[in-house]
C-alpha cells in the first residue's frame, strides 16, 4: 500500500514538472524568441512592450485555452470509457466531437457577413453554444440508437463510430461546397487548432470546464461503482440508467465546449485517461486528475511544436496529436 502511494506521488510529481516545462516552452518558443529569464521577468511585470504583447496578448491565453480544452477532453474520455467499459471510447471516436464540429461548421457556413460586427463580444459565446447543442444532438442519436432493450456499452461504442463516420462525411461535403475561405475555416474544425485563441475564449470556456469537471469529481465514487458490472452496481442500490444519463450529459457538455474553441482534436480523450489508469489504477478522482494533467502536457507540447516547427506555416495541433494517437489506438485495437 505504501509502495503504491509512493508510486502515485512520484508519477504526479513527474507529470507536474512536465506540465510546467510545457508551459515554459510555449511561452519562450515562437517567431519572437524569449529567454526563460525574460519570461519570468515579464510575468512579474518587468517585461518590455513587445514581450508583454507576445506573452500576455498571444501565448499565455493560447496555453491556458489548451490546458482547459485538454482537461475537458480527458475528463470526457475517461467518463465515456467507464460508461462503455471499453478502453477505445473517446469523444472524438464515437461522434460527440464530430457533432459539435458539424454544428459549428454549419453556424460558420450560414452566418451573415455582419455577424461579428453586429453582436460584438457576445458573438464569442454563441459558437460554443452551437457546438454543445450539436454534441448533445449527436449524443442523443447515439443513445437512442444504442439503448433499445437497455443500454449496452459495446452497442453504444459501435453506434458512435458509425455516427462519427457519417458526420465527418457531412463536414467534408461542406468543405468542398464552400469557397477557399470557408474551406480553410472548416479545416480548423476538422483538424483541431488553438489558432486565434484569446482571453475572450478563455473566459467563455473556463467556467464550463470547471463546473463540469467539479461535478464529475464529486461523482467519482459513483463512476467507480459504474465501472463494475450492471448487476454489481444494481446490488449496491445504484440507478444505473439515471446515473449513466447524468454522466453522459456531463461528458458531452465538456467535449462540446472544448470542440467549440479548438475544433475536433482526437485521441487526447483516449490516450490521457488510459495512460492515467495504467499508472494510478481505476479510482476516478485520482485518475481523471492525472489524465487532465497528461492531456494538457500533450496538447501544449503538440501545439507549440506544430506552430513553430515549420514556421511561418502553422500545422493544426490536432494533426500533431494524431501522429502519436493513431499508433497507440492501433495498439489498443490489436490488444483488444
Amino acid at each position: 500500500m505504501m509502495r503504491m502511494k509512493k508510486r502515485k506521488t512520484a508519477v504526479f510529481a513527474c507529470v507536474i514538472v512536465l506540465f510546467f516545462c510545457a508551459i515554459l516552452l510555449g511561452l519562450c518558443w515562437g517567431s519572437y524568441e524569449i529567454s526563460v529569464h525574460e519570461v519570468i521577468a515579464t510575468l512579474l511585470g518587468n517585461g518590455t512592450k513587445i514581450q508583454n504583447t507576445a506573452i500576455f496578448g498571444i501565448r499565455l491565453p493560447r496555453i491556458l485555452l489548451g490546458i482547459f480544452v485538454a482537461a475537458g477532453l480527458a475528463i470526457s474520455g475517461g467518463v465515456l470509457q467507464t460508461m462503455t467499459r471499453n478502453e477505445l471510447a473517446d469523444p472524438g471516436i464515437i461522434g460527440i466531437n464530430a457533432g459539435g464540429a458539424t454544428a459549428a461548421v454549419l453556424f460558420i457556413q450560414f452566418q451573415t457577413n455582419a455577424y461579428f460586427s453586429e453582436l460584438g463580444t457576445f458573438s464569442i459565446y454563441l459558437l460554443p453554444l452551437m457546438a454543445i447543442s450539436g454534441a448533445l444532438v449527436a449524443a442523443f442519436c447515439i443513445y437512442f440508437l444504442s439503448s433499445r432493450k437497455g443500454l449496452k456499452p459495446k452497442r453504444l461504442l459501435l453506434t458512435g463510430i458509425g455516427i462519427n463516420a457519417g458526420l465527418n462525411a457531412f463536414i467534408t461535403f461542406f468543405m468542398f461546397k464552400g469557397g477557399p475561405g470557408d474551406y480553410n475555416r472548416v479545416m480548423i474544425w476538422t483538424s483541431g487548432s488553438l489558432w486565434g485563441a484569446g482571453w475572450a475564449y478563455v473566459r467563455a470556456l473556463v467556467p464550463v470546464i470547471l463546473l463540469g469537471g467539479a461535478y464529475i469529481f464529486y461523482k467519482g465514487r459513483m463512476l467507480d461503482a459504474l465501472s463494475f458490472s450492471d448487476e454489481t452496481a444494481i446490488g449496491w442500490g445504484i440507478s444505473i440508467e439515471r446515473e449513466r444519463k447524468k454522466m453522459l450529459l456531463c461528458a458531452v457538455i465538456l467535449a462540446g465546449a472544448s470542440t467549440a474553441f479548438a475544433g475536433n482534436i482526437g485521441f487526447i480523450g483516449l490516450l490521457a485517461p488510459h495512460a492515467a489508469k495504467k499508472v494510478v489504477g481505476n479510482g476516478h478522482r485520482v485518475s481523471l486528475l492525472l489524465a487532465s494533467l497528461i492531456a494538457a502536457v500533450m496538447l501544449i507540447f503538440a501545439d507549440t511544436v506544430a506552430r513553430n516547427l515549420f514556421s511561418p506555416i502553422e500545422i493544426p495541433a490536432g494533426i500533431a496529436v494524431s501522429l502519436v494517437g493513431v499508433p497507440y489506438f492501433v495498439y489498443l485495437m490489436w490488444k483488444e
